[in-house]
């Protein structure tokens, strides 16, 4: 059973120190720009060196936990919007990393089972972790898969699909969404969610030594994913309509998290800060001015006067848009 949707909402939540800003739309909006923030890249930097796989596979890990953390109220809210009526029983979450959506599913519907499908088995083994930490590992069922293979492993019948933050990396979109239409049960959901870019932490004049580096990282990243991955910013309206869908509602969410010196996120904003953009210099650092490479190996210097970690302005700043379609 559905419900109808607010038209415009905007809300204002104040926590520890740091201010939580939420834009509600349920008109159809174009985002230029979509990643799931975490840029896929063989090498990593922290200000002394290149890593190996290893150390790539696990701060990779770490920024998609620190993204949980950050998010965990974002997600909440997201989930808490859905048109699921007294909840789902079953539960797919596709591509789910190290777990920030299956667990949120979880604490909200108590009662569901979840399917939790990655291609990652360390990111599975660490949302193995999570779950039993969380006391739900006994409702959180594990598949390793290629989501972009022709056939998938039996994911039951779900009530409701989710995919944050996962579709613009599947090779052939309008393939997977005819799977998710086939894969849901009759009336089932399918909630997508998309971040509207890398988030920002930054001040626009930060740092002192180079004045809107973080803008000229971000132009560097766009180009860089421009060709590798052309299916962010898709119109995921259009192609889940064009898949058989019915959309009920989209939703954007503004996210603007201010921390304060004294706030208990301070230390993790910090260190989303830090990993995100050791993640970010992989892919962009051919792109840089040799000063603004510079600037940024300064800030991700966790040793030096200048590291990220030693700032107390830092913010976290982006978009998150989902979008609500149901199997007839």
């Amino acid at each position: 059973m559905s419900h109808p949707l607010p038209h415009t909402q905007h809300d204002v939540h104040q926590h520890d120190g740091h201010q939580h800003s939420s834009h509600q739309h349920d008109v159809h909006q174009h985002q230029a720009h979509q990643h799931d923030g975490h840029p896929h890249s063989s090498h990593q930097h922290d200000g002394h060196g290149h890593q190996g796989p290893e150390d790539d596979a696990h701060d990779q890990a770490e920024l998609l936990d620190l993204d949980a953390e950050v998010l965990a109220e974002h997600t909440a809210s997201v989930i808490a919007w859905l048109p699921v009526g007294t909840g789902p029983r079953r539960i797919v979450d596709l591509g789910c990393g190290t777990g920030a959506g299956t667990l949120a599913l979880a604490e909200h519907f108590p009662a569901a089972e979840l399917t939790a499908v990655d291609s990652s088995a360390a990111h599975l083994e660490r949302l193995r972790e999570k779950a039993a930490a969380a006391g739900a590992a006994d409702r959180v069922r594990l598949v390793e898969a290629d989501l972009d293979a022709p056939a998938w492993p039996d994911l039951g019948r779900p009530e409701l699909v989710w995919a944050s933050a996962s579709m613009h990396h599947m090779a052939d979109p309008d393939r997977t969404l005819r799977q998710v239409h086939d894969l849901l049960a009759p009336g089932g959901l399918f909630a997508v969610v998309e971040l509207a870019g890398f988030p920002r932490f930054l001040p626009a004049d930060a740092p002192a030594d180079a004045p809107g580096l973080e803008e000229r990282c971000h132009a560097a990243l766009d180009r860089h994913h421009a060709e590798r991955l052309p299916h962010r910013g898709a119109d995921w309206g259009t192609l889940l309509s064009k898949a058989g869908f019915t959309v009920e509602g989209e939703r954007t969410l503004t996210v603007d998290i201010t921390v304060g010196i004294d706030s208990p996120r301070t230390e993790a904003v910090g260190r989303y800060a830090l990993s995100g953009l050791r993640r970010m210099r992989g892919g962009i650092e051919s792109a840089l001015s040799p000063e603004d490479l510079a600037a940024l190996d300064r800030l991700l210097d966790t040793d030096g006067p200048h590291s990220i970690l030693r700032r107390d302005d830092l913010s976290v700043r982006t978009e998150r848009t989902v979008w609500a379609a149901r199997r007839a």
